[in-house]
């Protein structure tokens, strides 16, 4: 989950690093470190976020032209100065960043004990820097050499940047399982754990693989596998603006995310989308369509609230194309030796395409021969390298790390495949299937309407504020929003909150009902309608203050409940996508009344590449 950025080349390295670092704070901010080489290794790390450590640099001697840096999201050893990163040898000639975890560093680090070796921080990291210096050492190799030895011998997931003190020209880098990107620019390089600290530099990158290794050098890039055998990079065009990585005057990027959701759902269904023609393009469905209509069984893998848009599309599926669907944890699924057959297909769901959890299922699958089908966000991501088929979702950059219009757009994608599914299948009408078409394509605009109530729902945020739970009730294709609402309120305000099937309320939950809880009902129409007016009615009779999303027009529920955010009016199976962007708002609003910084919710990350 950390963020790596590393520079060679002409350029003064700090301020290349330090920027770099600040775009990738969403990754992690326990803790920040720079390495330079400068005459020497000079080492400045700090607990706390990167501009704490910027601080703390001032007036230090920060030239060279080669350097690295790190933000963390603590896994071994907890947040503090000593267990940052960039981490030293025992000799003081090599430093370390890394990004990942090594499952068997104990094992690895009792062996060095034996040795004699010191340790100065809890971290996995400094154990395999010190294997790595210990193998070159006692084998009288070059420290390439020791890397690959080293890596052959260790389990887990990795990035990992060497710097050498001897060897003030060269950087090293080797990936498994955690995202690496190199920039290649005229006489320089840059490396980093996505493209944002590159764009402003180069658009040019390349997409490292599992099980490879870099030496970089300003004028030389020189890509190797673990076998020792060269590879020839793979160089692709970056189609990313620097602005799309830049606030635009919002004070947090969670904020700017929810409101540029109008253009990023018109992104993900402009060029597939013709309600005019009546048509959906999309190349990774159809040129797997046999496949896909005629599944034996569709499961849906994904975590988080990419595991919400799960939800919703198992809904879809059943209703509309008539396949059974399974949803899981990628979590447990790896681990749950699942029954998966050569006629299943499995959707696995990710903003990063770097979710370690849903890399491993779906790397499971395929081996028992299910077809695999990618919806991710990132060009070039492992996921979308790993899988049979696919489509991006097209957001657009997501640096808040609570998601927002990364779980609209999925939920559009997987919206658009299952209608395409329902038509090729002839499960659907053609009315039924033009009127969803004219419906999705009208999502822009309504989102448009909706953003217009943001001073009404800050006004609720205000009012609701100091809750210290809340409750989250729908039924159908909202009850999968109903959980998002209450994941974002959770993440972003640190309010205790729970999403339920309105009906389950009944089998627990209200008994937490009191005259302090706020319920969130999505409410808009549906065929659940006077059902959850009913809901709402047992609510109210336990005094519990009941806030409702309900349709234009609606009349009944405003009556009965204490606070509404009336939406537009929507098709039941495409609603989901307007009605959590109040429910983002709300969250959102909350988290800045609190004076929490909602980019950086505590304890969180926005890629989780480790388990």
């Amino acid at each position: 989950m950390c963020g790596i950025v590393a520079y060679i080349g002409f350029r003064e390295a700090y301020p290349v690093i330090l920027k770099g670092l600040k775009r990738l704070e969403y990754r992690g901010y326990d803790s920040a470190g720079v390495a330079l080489l400068n005459h020497g290794l000079k080492i400045y790390k700090k607990k706390g976020k990167v501009g704490q450590l910027e601080e703390c640099l001032i007036g230090q001697d920060l030239e060279g032209h080669v350097g690295m840096g790190h933000t963390r999201w603590a896994t071994h050893g907890e947040p503090s100065d000593r267990n940052a990163h960039p981490h030293l040898s025992a000799s003081g000639r090599l430093a370390m960043i890394h990004n990942g975890i090594i499952e068997n560093y104990a094992s690895i680090r009792n062996e060095l004990v034996r040795k004699g070796y010191h340790f100065i921080s809890d971290t996995d990291t400094e154990v395999l820097l010190n294997f790595i210096e210990d193998i070159q050492e006692n084998n009288r190799c070059s420290l390439e050499e020791a890397l690959r030895i080293a890596l052959k011998r260790v389990v887990g997931a990795y990035v990992i940047v060497l710097l050498d003190r001897d060897q003030p020209d060269c950087l090293i880098t080797a990936r498994k399982g955690s995202p690496l990107v190199i920039g290649i620019g005229k006489e320089e390089h840059f490396l980093a754990s996505d493209a944002s600290p590159i764009i402003e530099y180069t658009k040019e990158v390349v997409y490292v693989n599992d099980y490879e290794l870099a030496l970089i050098k300003a004028d030389e890039l020189v890509l190797k596998n673990l076998g020792n055998e060269r590879i020839t990079p793979f160089v692709q065009k970056l189609d990313l603006e620097l602005t799309a990585i830049e606030k635009g005057g919002y004070p947090f990027f969670m904020l700017k995310e929810i409101f540029e959701q109008p253009e990023s759902l018109f992104d993900s269904l402009r060029g597939r989308l013709d309600p005019i023609a009546g048509t959906i393009t999309m190349a990774g469905v159809q040129n797997h369509l046999q496949r896909l209509i005629h599944a034996n069984r569709i499961v849906i893998i994904a975590c988080g609230t990419s595991w919400h848009a799960a939800l919703v599309a198992e809904y879809l599926l059943e209703e509309l194309c008539r396949i059974p669907v399974e949803v899981d944890y990628a979590s447990e699924f790896r681990y749950r030796n699942p029954i998966v057959r050569p006629d299943d297909v499995i959707i696995a769901i990710s903003q990063s395409g770097e979710t370690a959890d849903t890399i491993v299922a779906i790397e499971r699958a395929k081996d028992q021969g299910a077809f695999i089908f990618g919806v991710v966000n990132v060009v070039g991501s492992s996921i979308s390298r790993l899988s049979s088929s696919g489509a991006y979702t097209h957001a657009g950059p997501e640096i808040g790390v609570a998601s927002t219009k990364a779980f609209t757009a999925q939920l559009a994608v997987l919206t658009m495949m299952t209608i395409k599914m329902a038509r090729e299948k002839n499960s659907i009408t053609e009315e039924k299937y033009l009127h969803l078409l004219n419906e999705l394509h009208s999502i822009p605009e309504k989102i448009r309407e909706i953003l217009r109530l943001d001073g009404h729902i800050r006004k609720l945020a205000e009012k609701y504020r100091d809750a210290k739970d809340a409750l989250f009730l729908g039924r159908g294709t909202n009850f999968p929003i109903a959980l998002e609402g209450a994941l974002k309120l959770k993440e972003i305000s640190y309010i205790h909150a729970e999403g339920y099937p309105a009906a389950e309320m009944k089998h627990g939950p209200i008994a937490l009902v009191d005259p302090d809880l706020p319920v969130i009902f999505v409410a808009t129409r549906d065929a659940h309608h006077e059902k959850i007016m009913s809901n709402i009615q047992e609510i109210k009779a336990r005094k519990g203050k009941v806030i409702a999303l309900v349709t234009e027009g609606d009349d009944l529920i405003p009556a009965m409940v204490d606070d509404t955010i009336v939406l537009p009016e929507a098709d039941p199976l495409i609603s989901p996508i307007l009605n959590v962007i109040p429910l983002q708002l709300l969250a959102c609003y909350i988290g800045m009344a609190k004076g929490y910084d909602v980019d950086k919710p505590r304890n969180l990350a926005k890629s989780v590449t480790v388990e």
